[in-house]
């Protein structure tokens, strides 16, 4: 036998197996609502319209689309079937066959667009119809409120730092909580949570933190006590999602979507076993809300935010851990044994 030298054996880490996706949560927005409802019913209508006015397209599609629907709650003709149910089948198509991928260019949130339409024609109707009375004046009513739907359901291109070890900001606000916990138990030690308040003028669409797979989810049916009550992050309905770092040592960390007093629909499409990158968009709180980000508390990591930092989702540094400690899963070995030949 000969012995050579070798500075480093790498011993990878022992992944964690994604959860499957809990009974109760039955969609994207599991919450329900009045909006939803009616885009349902819009769904449904149109998928019995295509199949009979335009066979060819849906049998074009059907072709183009990959994975399985199977666990859908209804048929899935076209990419906008999965707008509410592509956590519960595992198909999709490639970005180039998708005929409404133009939407995902729009400045507005795509599970906003239905609020729009349904909240934001009606209020342009009545100032028209207002602007054209002698109570001119009164149009300004109608005119606030849709500039602010408009405004709330607003989707702005974040550029996403690239540099390894960081952790970006998973939503819009202000920062009203750092908390050290003694244990979490799916981050598996202590703890550091992040709690961020979003106002009615902030973007409401939620950001990976980091290039991360899906291990689990969990939705909570709960109160909507005002996001700045700390009694809202315990009480209120939520969605709990527990990443794992793709990156090693594959640390954990887990993002909450909490409701308030106003928003009452959480949105989050993610599917588990799924990776997806920083800064990706994985769902939304309609109205003002607070967003957590729990991350494991270790000896390399530092908090680049302090309480009252007004922050943006996917371009906001909320974390770091340092590069040299980030794999302690590394063995260090003087040599490494060869056979002769």
């Amino acid at each position: 036998m000969s012995w050579l030298p070798m500075a480093t054996v790498t011993t990878a880490p022992t992944r964690t197996e994604p959860q499957p996706l809990p009974e109760n949560f039955m969609s994207v927005q599991p919450g329900g609502g009045i909006c939803y409802r009616i885009e349902l019913a819009w769904g449904r209508w149109r998928r019995w319209w295509l199949k009979h006015f335009r066979p060819g397209y849906v049998r074009r599609m059907a072709e183009l689309r990959r994975g399985d629907p199977t666990g859908a709650p209804h048929e899935i003709l076209d990419p906008r079937d999965l707008k509410f149910c592509r956590n519960r089948c595992a198909c999709d198509w490639d970005p180039a066959d998708d005929p409404f991928r133009w939407r995902g260019r729009l400045p507005f949130a795509r599970w906003g667009l239905a609020e729009l339409q349904l909240m934001g024609w009606p209020l342009l109707a009545l100032t028209v119809a207002l602007a054209l009375t002698p109570y001119w004046y009164l149009a300004v009513l109608p005119a606030a409120a849709l500039c602010l739907i408009v405004y709330f359901f607003r989707d702005p291109l974040r550029r996403v730092p690239a540099e390894p070890g960081l952790l970006v900001a998973p939503a819009d606000g202000k920062v009203v909580e750092i908390t050290k916990l003694p244990h979490d138990e799916f981050i598996g030690g202590p703890a550091v949570r992040i709690g961020i308040f979003l106002s009615i003028f902030n973007v409401h669409l939620n950001r990976a933190p980091a290039e991360s797979r899906v291990i689990a989810l969990r939705y909570s049916p709960g109160e909507f006590l005002n996001a700045l009550n700390p009694q809202s992050a315990i009480r209120n309905e939520n969605t709990w999602i527990g990443l794992e770092e793709e990156s090693p040592p594959h640390r954990r960390l887990i993002v909450r979507q909490i409701s308030g007093a106003i928003a009452r629909r959480i949105v989050c499409n993610l599917r588990p076993g799924e990776v997806i990158v920083r800064g990706h968009k994985f769902g939304m709180i309609k109205l003002g809300s607070r967003t957590e980000l729990i991350i494991a508390d270790t000896d390399d990591l530092k908090i680049e935010v302090k309480i009252g930092r007004k922050i943006l989702a996917g371009a906001t540094v909320m974390a770091r851990y340092t590069i040299e400690a980030r794999n302690p899963n590394i063995r260090h070995s003087s040599f490494v044994i060869f056979p002769d030949p």
